[in-house]
């Protein structure tokens, strides 16, 4: 599924993603190197599913830390380690591990499916 069918399907997640990113962005540009004007900006820009959702659909790990940060652990393992490898993934959430048999030929994929499945345990736990 696409990062932006997954932050129209996940509201309440999407609204705790969208503002961690948008937190992250306004803290990077804390250095003297950095116009006011362009801080200033930057603060106004609306950070919305669609701007979210280029970042998330391009590298799914950036989700890794706003989904620890609500104690849930995603966790890539390698089933294989001879050429091609083979990964698959489990959701930690406190006592409860949540994974599927599936195997996937990439780790990116294991990541989208992965964060797929942290997105919808977020949204419920919110």
């Amino acid at each position: 599924m696409k990062a932006l069918d997954l932050l129209e399907k996940y509201p309440e997640a999407a609204t705790v993603i969208n503002e961690f990113y948008r937190s992250k962005m306004i803290d990077s540009l804390n250095t003297e190197d950095v116009p006011e004007d362009f801080k200033e900006l930057v603060k106004q820009q609306e950070f919305d599913n669609e701007y979210i959702a280029k970042f998330i659909d391009g590298n799914p790990r950036i989700l890794f830390d706003v989904f620890d940060d609500h104690s849930l652990h995603i966790e890539i393992l390698v089933m294989y380690s001879d050429r091609p490898s083979i990964f698959t993934y489990t959701v930690v959430e406190g006592d409860l591990i949540h994974s599927q048999p599936t195997k996937y030929n990439s780790r990116i994929e294991a990541e989208k499916v992965a964060i797929e499945t942290a997105f919808q345990i977020l949204n419920e736990k919110l």
